[in-house]
């Protein structure tokens, strides 16, 4: 026996419930807490305490119980081994626990459990001496690590107090158990070798506070990880394919060192293919009456959008099996493109995920980035997959038309089998390597104009125009989601301020001009911050007058007056006014808050003089009411154009000035000499204002025509009509784009009339009634049609010698 003094452990011990195995005095043990009890009792005595005391705990054997959270403290086991905690580490995948190695002290018996909650706590008594025993020290290091399996043995030796019982009944069991286990190892032998050999050359890591932290030197951990990402494998619902290859990678990792670079990459390559949704979906919401109830109270016209939309739920409702199509919104922004995207998967019951294409030059960014590559990661259309978890979302492609090109590659090149419903059903990622199949996604883009979207990829959209609004829709989608929106956003409400349909329609014309209701969204805005400061002001007035000591009468009206008196008017009228008057919003206050008008009716003063005629072009903002201008001065016969045109436009301008020419005497247009040449000793400059814009198209040709036919007779034109169309050098007005953008400019500029090619007819039935209503449309097929609407009274001309002048 040794001489040295015997320790005693404290007389309460926190207890570790532990179901790894029998922890015997003299032996080490690592196990595992994941527990709710365990948790917290690391947290609370090993990572928070100072003392050794505080490491040293209770350890009690416990059969594994399903049920190890429950409320109610399991059946205790009378005898248990005092503990020394020698390290601690911390992880929070996949859920949070802690690993602990553990060194036995001694045993020591249950006197009673003093608490049970948070973890339990046990007043105990020492049975064993803190002494050593050389000549058995060894032997129970050696039973320590052979007898796991034999849990019923290791028991009855823990409850054998005097060391007489001991040696009976560990003697005979250690001489035959050995022998066996010593078997059972030479095959695992040469596994245990290398295990040993990385044991011995790895530190030891003491404590971390950190649960989060991942310790890579962990390799139980490490294994642990590895067999339960081998199981999600095989209970995923993946296909064979992408099956056989995650089986393959998942054996290329258990031979693969740590070390290696390659394999964290192949860890997360098999950790993607089992989150990925691949058999996964939501379920339709198919009806079509709340559809429509919730589209029509999110969305305030856009018929033909909503209507497309309630197609495909009946044709869903129909056929489970459709394909999802795919949808592209063209319109101008701030209409409701990408909150339209929102609304759809709301109305299908679906998850909706946004992907931001704009400015996106490299293909990798659809298709990801090969395994060769250090960084590789999937592209954004599986990434969306993993995010929202289900192979059937809504995926919105935002700003389609914005991609770019560069050295990367062409990324709506790679959109291309992404969006055909004929290919995406088997889509592989570079990174995945494997098909995917996304038939049943909802794919959705948006984009500003269809000029710069490359055909191929156009051809396998299905484009829905979503027009600017009319004034009368602006209107209304301001007092149903604007105003609501802006004063909850601001801290205010009704009785506060209002806003009269009036004032909307004010700051609409005179302060917007938009195809959109983003800036209109803006003002309401500053309307609302504005009046914001007014409302904290009178509170904070009102506190001072409740908490003066003025007298009642005539005192209390000076002290308001004088309170109120240099600042401003409107501070002294809001005195005034009782508490709970709401603040109007009218026009002196619109000026006041919002400035000047941004926006006046100028177009009356601009047509004063001959040479100058509207125009109605379209931009990727809307429609817009163009003037065009022309002079003449003397000259060599020169055309000059300004105004950043492009060259479909100068075109244009040619064609009109040879059509002119070419019919000078049956117009009798002359130049100023009286000469039918209208370029004899003439020179002509058309210009097209707000120069720093870039214009271009085929739609100027007849406003072109009219403005020189004015300047030419010296008459003005009608400045209350607008018109568009392209011309032929034979006088024939050709059919062009964007008619209801143009018609909803004009009506928002206050014109009356608007001159559209008669091929052009068709698209009149998309403006919207009230609209149509406020505006006459003239048909014209031929320039001479044009002049005859353009002029008050019809343009004069000369049919044949001999009779009289008549009107077109």
């Amino acid at each position: 026996m040794s001489s040295v003094s015997p320790i005693q452990i404290p007389s309460r011990l926190p207890l570790l419930l532990t179901h790894e195995g029998v922890l015997l005095p003299g032996s080490t043990m690592r196990t595992s807490v994941d527990s709710a009890r365990n948790l917290q009792l690391v947290r609370s005595r090993l990572l928070k305490g100072t003392s050794l005391q505080s490491t040293i705990l209770g350890v009690i054997p416990n059969t594994p119980d399903p049920a190890s959270d429950a409320q109610d403290l399991p059946p205790l086991h009378r005898i248990g081994t005092a503990a020394l905690a020698v390290q601690v580490v911390g992880s929070n995948w996949p859920k949070p626990h802690y690993t602990l190695l553990i060194t036995g002290l001694c045993r020591f018996q249950i006197v009673q459990v003093l608490k049970e909650k948070p973890y339990p706590v046990a007043e105990v008594e020492q049975l064993d001496r803190l002494e050593e025993f050389p000549n058995t020290c060894k032997t129970r290091e050696e039973l320590g690590e052979l007898s796991e399996q034999f849990y019923k043995y290791a028991v009855q030796i823990l409850d054998a107090v005097s060391l007489e019982e001991r040696f009976k009944m560990t003697i005979p069991l250690l001489v035959r158990q050995i022998e066996g286990l010593k078997l059972l190892q030479k095959t695992r032998k040469h596994k245990q070798d290398d295990d040993k050999r990385v044991i011995a050359i790895r530190p030891i890591r003491r404590i971390t506070h950190i649960p989060g932290a991942l310790e890579d030197e962990d390799e139980d951990e490490d294994h642990d990880d590895i067999v339960m990402l081998e199981k999600k494998i095989r209970t995923s619902s993946m296909p064979e394919q992408a099956h056989k290859v995650c089986v393959k990678e998942i054996k290329r990792l258990k031979k693969m060192p740590q070390s290696m670079p390659e394999y964290a990459l192949t860890r997360n390559y098999l950790e993607l293919m089992v989150e990925l949704p691949w058999n996964k979906s939501t379920t339709d919401r198919l009806d079509i009456r709340a559809a429509r109830i919730l589209l029509d109270n999110d969305h305030y016209a856009m018929e033909k959008l909503k209507k497309r939309v309630l197609e495909y739920l009946a044709v869903r409702q129909l056929k489970n099996n459709l394909k999802g199509p795919i949808l592209c919104f063209v319109g101008p922004p701030g209409v409701g493109k990408t909150s339209v995207g929102r609304s759809v998967a709301k109305t299908l019951g679906r998850e909706f995920h946004r992907i931001a294409l704009g400015g996106v030059c490299d293909q990798s960014d659809i298709r990801g980035h090969r395994r060769t590559y250090v960084g590789s990661m999937p592209g954004r259309i599986i990434n969306g997959l993993k995010t929202v978890g289900v192979n059937n979302p809504v995926f919105l492609l935002d700003e389609v038309d914005k991609l770019g090109k560069s050295l990367q590659g062409d990324p709506a090149a790679a959109l291309l089998e992404v969006l055909d419903p004929e290919q995406n059903h088997n889509f592989t990622d570079h990174y995945l390597n494997v098909a995917f199949d996304l038939s049943q996604v909802l794919f959705i883009a948006t984009a500003n104009t269809t000029a710069t979207i490359p055909p191929a990829l156009l051809d396998r959209m299905e484009i829905i125009q979503v027009p600017g609004y009319t004034q009368e829709e602006k209107i209304e989608i301001a007092h149903r989601h604007l105003i609501p929106k802006q004063l909850e956003q601001h801290g205010l409400t009704p009785q506060q301020i209002q806003i009269p349909q009036v004032t909307t329609l004010d700051i609409i014309t005179r302060y917007t001009r938009e195809a959109g209701v983003r800036s209109l969204d803006r003002k309401f805005g500053a309307i609302c911050r504005a009046v914001a400061v007014k409302v904290a002001e009178g509170q904070h007035k009102e506190a001072k007058l409740d908490h003066s000591d003025v007298a009642e009468g005539e005192g209390c009206k000076e002290h308001i007056l004088e309170d109120a008196k240099p600042e401003s008017i409107n501070d002294a009228t809001d005195l005034a006014l009782p508490p709970e008057m709401p603040i109007l919003i009218d026009f002196h206050a619109l000026k006041d808050i919002l400035g000047p008008p941004m926006y006046e009716m100028e177009v009356s003063e601009r047509l004063s003089q001959p040479g100058v005629a509207i125009g109605l072009a379209w931009t990727p903002l809307g429609g817009e009411i163009m003037f065009v201008e022309a002079s003449r001065m003397d000259g060599e016969g020169q055309l000059t154009l300004t105004g950043q045109l492009g060259d479909v436009m100068k075109e244009s301008a040619h064609l009109a000035i040879s059509w002119l020419r070419s019919n000078a005497k049956k117009y009798h247009l002359t130049n100023a000499s009286g000469n039918f040449d209208l370029l004899d000793n003439t020179d002509i400059h058309l210009h097209f204002p707000a120069g720093a814009v870039t214009k271009d198209g085929p739609s100027a040709g007849v406003t072109i025509v009219t403005c020189l036919a004015s300047l030419f007779s010296g008459r003005l034109v009608r400045s209350d009509v607008a018109m568009t169309g392209e011309i032929t050098l034979r006088g024939l007005v050709l059919p062009v784009g964007g008619i209801k953008d143009k018609v909803l400019a004009a009506h928002r500029a206050g014109l009356k009339q608007v001159i559209i090619p008669q091929r052009n007819e068709k698209d009149l039935e998309e403006i919207p009634g009230n609209v149509r209503q406020d505006l006459s449309f003239v048909t014209a097929s031929c320039l001479d049609e044009v002049l005859n609407a353009a002029f008050d009274g019809g343009f004069i001309v000369k049919t044949r010698p001999g009779l009289l002048n008549s009107k077109l």
